[in-house]
């Protein structure tokens, strides 16, 4: 029953962590984002941000997966929606590590014990 309690607790506090501390979230880029924009100027046009100068982040473009349903930490780029984001990514986390760490073990038991010499 120790072992049942710990996992409740350990997918309670993981998926509360996740659910709360998404949304203070810094939306401000990060250092990586802020190194790639120094020499530009990001100005609001019409067509959307553009950036006026020089620096390394004119020559970057749109990843292929920015408009998958978790980018930019969103449910589908709506605001407000980063803690549901934050539950699902652990979700999908913890489920895949899980589904390998139980492969590994599995695989380990089958194998035959090695006879000593």
């Amino acid at each position: 029953m120790k072992q049942r309690t710990f996992w409740v607790a350990f997918a309670a506090v993981t998926l509360l962590i996740a659910g709360v501390f998404s949304y203070f979230a810094s939306s401000s880029p990060d250092g990586l984002d802020s190194a790639t924009l120094r020499g530009c100027e990001v100005v609001e046009t019409d067509a959307g941000e553009e950036l006026v100068g020089e620096c390394i982040a004119q020559h970057a473009a749109e990843h292929h997966l920015a408009d998958s349903p978790l980018a930019d930490y969103t449910l589908g780029g709506r605001e407000g929606t980063g803690g549901l984001a934050g539950v699902i990514g652990v979700v999908v986390t913890v489920g895949a590590a899980g589904a390998l760490f139980w492969a590994i073990a599995r695989s380990r038991r089958d194998k035959p014990a090695s006879s000593p010499r």
